[in-house]
């Protein structure tokens, strides 16, 4: 697939950026959950940016970005930002922004199609799952067509894993099941689909071992470091991040609750190793997502 990001002007791929307000004004998640989660990340108000706003932050950086929604409309009965106004946004930015989509695994034979459309036609290089937000867990042999699909359309699948500040401190965790979210859950996932290129979004507290078991154990598995400052990453996950994942370890902030800003500077402070450093920021996103 081809792209217009030139790998050798940016100075890093961010792989975890959401869209958290459509071109409309609408925002992506029910305004509790979404009033909850910047509350959660330290927010301090303000709008939120658009797609086109988050391509003009990152292009001022010199940073390119993953950009996605999720699909939440049959879980949480909010349909949020469209996949094909990523995509299609995203082809306005083709320099900075590299577009993923969501399909509720639920969606069944529709689903596919609907991922073979946005791939072949809209242009669209991964796909996000969130199984807390879609109460699913990603072992459910009924999500497995669907995962069949990406694999032969050769894109990878991004999955939240661990605790999620969606939902966090409000009522009941705003009925949102964290039991979804274990990483163990994908090494199911990436036993049966070996070619599909498996990413594990954040930190994955409280399960951070079970991520790096998996990670270790799969070489379709990869590690996306979003979420957290990484002045909080576990030593384990630096251990690893430095020396057996060295290759499979990406750069990813959460914004807009974590600015890449933020995450890059409290990233400088930590002990990653300076050859190390490319691969994690830039190098290991550009061989995932075949950006040469």
């Amino acid at each position: 697939m081809p792209t217009a990001i030139d790998v050798n002007a940016v100075t890093a791929i961010d792989m975890h950026v959401h869209c958290e307000v459509s071109h409309a004004g609408e925002p992506a998640l029910p305004p509790t959950l979404q009033d909850g989660a910047r509350r959660f990340f330290g927010d301090t108000g303000g709008p939120l940016p658009g797609l086109d706003d988050t391509a003009d932050h990152y292009r001022e950086r010199g940073l390119a970005a993953v950009i996605f929604t999720i699909d939440i409309e049959r879980t949480l009965g909010h349909a949020g930002v469209s996949n094909d106004e990523i995509a299609t946004g995203a082809a306005r930015h083709p320099d900075v922004l590299i577009p993923f989509a969501s399909i509720d695994p639920a969606r069944g034979r529709e689903g596919i199609s609907e991922a073979q459309r946005l791939v072949t036609d809209l242009g669209v290089r991964g796909f996000k799952f969130h199984p807390n937000l879609q109460a699913f867990f990603p072992n459910d042999r009924s999500a497995y067509p669907l995962y069949e699909a990406i694999s032969e359309l050769e894109v990878p699948a991004l999955f939240h894993s661990g605790q999620s500040g969606i939902g966090a401190g409000l009522p009941g965790g705003g009925g949102i099941h964290l039991k979804y979210s274990n990483p163990l859950h994908l090494d199911d996932v990436a036993a049966d689909f070996p070619e599909l290129q498996i990413i594990v979004a954040h930190p994955s507290f409280p399960w951070q071992d079970e991520a790096l078991a998996v990670a270790v154990h799969k070489p379709n598995v990869w590690l996306d470091l979003s979420g957290w400052s990484p002045k909080y990453f576990p030593s384990q996950l630096v251990r690893f991040a430095n020396t057996m994942l060295r290759d499979r370890v990406l750069f990813g902030s959460d914004f807009p609750f974590i600015t890449p800003d933020r995450w890059l500077s409290d990233f400088e402070a930590i002990d990653i190793r300076d050859e190390v450093r490319p691969a994690i920021l830039k190098d290991n996103a550009i061989r995932l997502l075949g950006l040469t």
